[in-house]
């Protein structure tokens, strides 16, 4: 399906679903939306999957990995080889994400969709070995963030197809904080020292020479702050545009995805801004340590449903949100409702 096919096809959630799903909600025996977030994640995901009889089942967290041209000016602690030694490890149960994937029952896909080596067993959707130096020249083409993008959609489709019922969202890609840092300045109209941090470690020197190199890329380049997919050609990654495909392509197909910290939440900005219904479709799981954290869920209409001070990435905040999503579902299933246990039901008071 070609992006633009994907945005046609975008239909608003199921009301209808989500009322449905409310109403059992108010019929359970505890206090009137006493669960808070758990009962409005569950309601969304009613609307998302068009019924009231959620299901759960199978879970899922992409992982898409890329590398980035920028690290040659110096905006990271760790070198370029890191990102093919982690996306190997998710594969091990050697990394945080995938233990936690295998804490909660969830299938961890590492793609490789940009890293700067071929590695054995990770999936190949290879856009590019890696984007070019954002500092220099425009990371990518424009025609190369749309097949990005379309290889999110790709993905989420093929996972519809196996019976997937939800889906997290991680990246490995070291500069990844940095290109995501460029693309929310631009977006969020924000100055880049207000959206840049240290990432996985900068002392006070490097963090200066980052927002240096992402202030000179976004002067030389220009990126349209009103066309997200110019922005991301120009100073994103392939990481960022791949799961801007996966928020578009959980639209498309009916399939909830779970924000997870700062750059799965830029990419969940790119995708609204393509798409706006597609917020709708989207969960957010935690608010990021980093500093446009918090500004990027307002952007998107989200607050978080955990606040951990998490900042790691890979989908760990994500995918710590399913075990509280898998527990919502047992009560809604499971729990008596006032008129079986022959209790007054609550009524909403003003």
């Amino acid at each position: 399906m070609t992006l633009e096919e994907c945005v046609k096809e975008i239909k608003p959630v199921d009301k209808a679903a989500m009322k449905a799903c409310e109403k059992r909600w108010d019929s359970i025996a505890k206090p009137l939306k006493s669960l808070g977030k758990i009962e409005t994640n569950l309601t969304q995901i009613a609307g998302i999957q068009r019924t009231a009889a959620i299901h759960m089942n199978k879970k899922a967290l992409v992982v898409m990995c890329a590398d980035n041209g920028v690290v040659e000016e110096g905006v990271t602690q760790t070198g370029q080889e890191v990102t093919a030694i982690v996306a190997e490890n998710f594969l091990d149960e050697k990394s945080c994400a995938a233990i936690m994937c295998k804490d909660t029952g969830t299938d961890i896909l590492p793609i490789d969709i940009g890293m700067a080596v071929d590695t054995p067993r990770v999936e190949k959707r290879k856009i590019a070995y890696g984007t070019k130096n954002l500092a220099k020249e425009p990371a990518m083409t424009r025609e190369e963030a749309v097949r990005a993008i379309e290889t999110g959609i790709q993905v989420v489709s093929e996972l519809k197809e196996k019976g997937y019922d939800i889906i997290a969202t991680g990246e490995m890609g070291i500069g990844n904080t940095t290109t995501s840092s460029a693309v929310a300045s631009v977006l969020l109209s924000q100055p880049v020292e207000a959206v840049t941090g240290r990432g996985a470690g900068l002392d006070s020197a490097g963090l200066k020479r980052k927002i240096e190199v992402i202030k000179k890329a976004i002067k030389q380049h220009q990126p349209n702050p009103k066309d997200a997919v110019d922005v991301l050609a120009k100073v994103g990654g392939f990481d960022i545009a791949g799961l801007a495909g996966v928020y578009l392509g959980g639209a498309v197909y009916g399939i909830p995805v779970i924000a997870d910290g700062f750059i799965s939440s830029v990419a969940a900005l790119v995708a609204i801004r393509i798409e706006p219904m597609v917020q709708d479709y989207v969960l957010a799981s935690h608010v990021s340590k980093e500093p446009a954290g918090a500004m990027l869920l307002e952007a998107i209409g989200k607050s978080p449903s955990l606040t951990c001070d998490m900042c790691l990435g890979e989908g760990t905040g994500a995918v710590a949100l399913f075990p509280l999503l898998d527990m919502g579902v047992h009560i809604y299933e499971k729990m008596s409702t006032f008129a079986q246990i022959d209790i007054e039901e609550y009524v909403p008071l003003d």
